[in-house]
């Protein structure tokens, strides 16, 4: 498992990709509106914030109008990970209107879903400042959207989690089953993937103790009452870092953090995201 926090020059390498996916899905074999417009027309748009928000998005915005037109200049006021207040102006936009138009929707719901998630986790992190705990995602991500909302997520100020299956190993109640026992489980992994850390899922203070015998790197603490997380933290004692899940809510992130666990994941960042209400505004710079 990596907890990672990104600056926001950290891009995800699929930008591209993803755009042209979403620009297939909207214009299809082409946009059949925008052709009433003249070939040569020229226009303007501002991106409007309609209210608070942490931005997210800039890249794929972009790459949305550089796939239609490559000549479309884009000017913005804020970057990723600024916070922004209602009707304040994100970027200006000048080029071919038909372009403009018809990136429109496909650029804002990039903008406004990376946004949202952005502006969740920001609230999130805040809520654990000052103590050691760090605020993870997971992988109920909008599907065809994972690596942006890990970037979403890290411009909010919380961390990541393992991008998917591959990069991170995460024993469960099944996999259990499936070995045979917590010991099998652990050693198996191991022995097949030495270089990465082991997290292991535990739903009683037994398993804990059985866990930090087999030494686990990371335990998660599925569903344990706060009583219940404190003496795991007192038991595990540094042995091995600790993290929380299951059905966290904002309201009891920092009296779970102040117990001195290492992580609280929570799936809420990327899948109870809220899109940002943002508009785009349109002025003709040419007859």
């Amino acid at each position: 498992m990596r907890a990672t926090l990104a600056h926001t020059a950290d891009l995800p390498p699929d930008i591209s990709e993803t755009v042209r996916k979403a620009l297939r899905e909207d214009v299809g074999t082409g946009d059949v509106t925008a052709a009433l417009i003249p070939a040569d027309l020229a226009a303007m748009a501002t991106v409007l914030a309609r209210e608070p928000a942490v931005l997210c998005g800039a890249a794929w915005f972009e790459h949305v109008f550089s796939e239609l037109d490559p000549h479309i200049k884009i000017t913005w006021q804020v970057a990723d990970g600024a916070e922004v207040t209602s009707n304040q102006p994100i970027c200006t936009l000048a080029g071919q209107a038909r372009a403009l138009l018809t990136g429109e929707r496909t650029a804002l719901n990039f903008l406004q879903t990376l946004s949202g998630t952005a502006t969740r986790a920001r609230r999130y992190a805040g809520a654990v400042l000052g103590t050691k705990a760090r605020i993870l995602d997971t992988r109920k991500t909008i599907p065809g959207l994972r690596s942006a909302q890990k970037y979403a997520v890290r411009c909010g100020g919380c961390y990541n989690h393992r991008m998917g299956l591959f990069d991170g190993v995460l024993i469960k109640e099944n996999h259990i089953l499936a070995a045979g026992s917590i010991a099998a489980a652990i050693t198996w992994v191991r022995q097949a993937n030495p270089g990465l850390p082991i997290e292991l899922e535990v739903e009683t203070l037994d398993e804990l103790e059985e866990t930090l015998r087999c030494g686990a790197d990371i335990i998660l603490l599925d569903n344990f009452s706060m009583q219940s997380i404190r003496e795991a933290v007192r038991r595990t004692s540094g042995r091995a870092k600790l993290e929380v899940s299951g059905g966290v809510s904002l309201e009891q992130l920092r009296e779970i953090a102040q117990t001195g666990v290492d992580y609280i994941s929570v799936g809420a960042l990327t899948k109870h995201v809220t899109a940002v209400d943002l508009s785009m505004r349109f002025a003709l710079t040419s007859p």
